[in-house]
């Protein structure tokens, strides 16, 4: 019988860019089956080498989360949908069962509002849904807004303007001219300066009523609990998976509900990870997905307005939480697809057997999140390293530049997409992209030495990886920082992106 399969979009390269892909199946395991015999590159990034499905892949029959029933035996019939849902990044509550946001200071009385205050938040004040005692629950509240980038601009933006009493900032970056597109807290004039003080003086002179308090640091596990324990609600606006299971973890240890939300191209996810009253993020993704698999933004690109979509949706979120009204993404799993303009919700269950949150937690205290996400390079145990083993060759774009201009023999592959070679281009280079550099190895002499880039290092890192994996014998060098190293010390006239 016909069933639809929805393939993610940080997947669909694997399955030459088709979002859906209809398959005749009897049960979840056939489908993906179906799915993965069509498109062989597919089935390595879903299953394991022992032939499970990996565990930061989730799978829902229509809504339904079938990580806990019989999962790949779950029957299927005609006409359901399949759905695919990687880590990028229980129905809904009612009020009367979430109460409000427990506050750091629970002995403190609420504070009242000035007649200034009264007729700056009035179109809240008329909704008795907020009302005064609502808004002043609201000037009461402690957020700890976790970056200030795509997601916490229109996120700080949007608390602050609502009158949340004292926002927390952590963040160690500069701005730089292409957050431009989409962090919008931050202008021309910004750019170079920590996004921490551009946030700060955008945000309090939409609300000169709200306390910031700013912290520019790298959140780590040593500092993660002590930042916590002094908040109401945590704001995940992260962009890598060490740090978005440290958030989570902290947010378990420390009892904070964590407002969820990630952005990949045109497609969002949120949610509201809270421990004592439904699943954590671990419960959802017990494991991170392998370093390289999901592109950042930075590689795979955002659409500008998708941040704002999601960091609004975390903004509504929190402030319900603080109200202790409406129903929250609590156990919800909220799916958006700018591009189809197109929203779809999966129900969650917290997992007994989750190490963080479950009936018998392993993790009771943050741990190396670098080293767990597979980020932190492991001591050899023999020193007599394989070739496979032994440090990737690179070479700097200065060195590059001086080897070209004496004359050796040097081919250049790009693995990028067609549309970044567009944008900019190191001379005399072949565009191979990624995804067809195995299959077009016979176009890369073996004879010549070769360099391979992308736009910063990764996916030419990736390449020469799959390039000796197929068996390449020749001499391959990762372009160190990529074309962007190209442009900051060879030629400026290469555009960065």
């Amino acid at each position: 019988m016909p069933v639809t399969v929805f393939v993610p979009t940080a997947l669909r390269q694997y399955a030459s860019g088709k979002s859906e892909v209809t398959v005749e199946a009897q049960t979840v395991g056939e489908a993906l089956d179906k799915l993965t015999g069509e498109y062989a590159d597919l089935r390595k990034h879903l299953y394991s080498d022992q032939n499970a499905l990996r565990n930061f892949v989730n799978v829902y029959v229509n809504d339904e989360d079938i990580r806990h029933t019989q999962r790949l035996e779950t029957p299927v019939k005609e006409g359901d949908t399949v759905t695919i849902v990687p880590a990028i990044a229980g129905g809904a509550t009612t009020a009367e069962e979430i109460g409000e946001v427990e506050s750091a200071s629970p002995s403190a009385p609420l504070p009242s509002l000035s007649h200034e205050e009264i007729s700056r938040y009035s179109r809240h004040l008329i909704m008795p849904e907020v009302g005064m005692e609502g808004q002043r629950r609201l000037k009461a509240a402690r957020v700890l807004m976790i970056g200030t980038g795509g997601l916490g601009a229109p996120l700080g933006m949007y608390l602050a303007a609502a009158g949340v009493g004292h926002l927390g900032i952590v963040d160690f970056d500069v701005v730089d001219e292409s957050n431009l597109q989409r962090q919008i807290v931050h202008g021309t004039k910004d750019v170079g300066r920590p996004k921490i003080e551009s946030a700060r003086d955008r945000l309090s002179d939409i609300n000169p009523h709200v306390e910031i308090e700013t912290y520019n640091t790298r959140l780590t596990s040593e500092n993660a609990l002590g930042l916590f324990r002094d908040y109401d609600i945590v704001v995940d606006g992260t962009d890598n998976f060490p740090t978005r299971y440290l958030v989570n973890d902290a947010c378990v240890l420390t009892g904070k509900p964590n407002v969820y939300g990630s952005i990949f191209r045109f497609e969002g996810q949120a949610s509201v990870f809270w421990a004592e009253r439904g699943a954590c993020y671990r419960c959802q993704y017990p494991e991170p997905p392998p370093p390289g698999l999901v592109p950042s933004c930075a590689e795979g690109g955002v659409l500008g307005v998708l941040p704002g979509i999601v960091g609004a949706i975390q903004a509504n979120e929190t402030i319900k939480l603080i109200l202790g009204a409406g129903e929250p993404l609590i156990n919800r799993l909220l799916l958006f697809d700018a591009w189809k303009m197109r929203f779809r919700e999966f129900k969650l269950r917290k997992n007994p057997e989750c190490p963080v949150c479950g009936e018998h937690p392993t993790i009771t205290g943050l741990i190396d999140y670098e080293e767990f996400c597979g980020l932190r390079p492991q001591p050899a145990a023999d020193t007599n390293q394989t070739e496979e083993k032994r440090a990737m060759e690179e070479i700097t774009a200065t060195e590059l530049k001086q080897r070209l201009d004496r004359g050796d023999d040097i081919q250049i592959i790009d693995v990028r997409e067609p549309h970044e070679f567009e944008i900019g281009r190191i001379p005399d280079s072949k565009l191979i992209p990624l995804s067809q550099v195995v299959n077009r190895v016979d176009e890369i002499d073996p004879n010549r030495e070769t360099v391979v880039h992308c736009k910063g290092g990764g996916r030419s890192a990736k390449a020469i990886e799959a390039l000796t994996k197929a068996g390449y014998t020749g001499r391959l060098a990762n372009l160190k920082g990529g074309i962007t190293a190209w442009s900051n010390e060879v030629d400026p006239s290469v555009p960065k992106y």
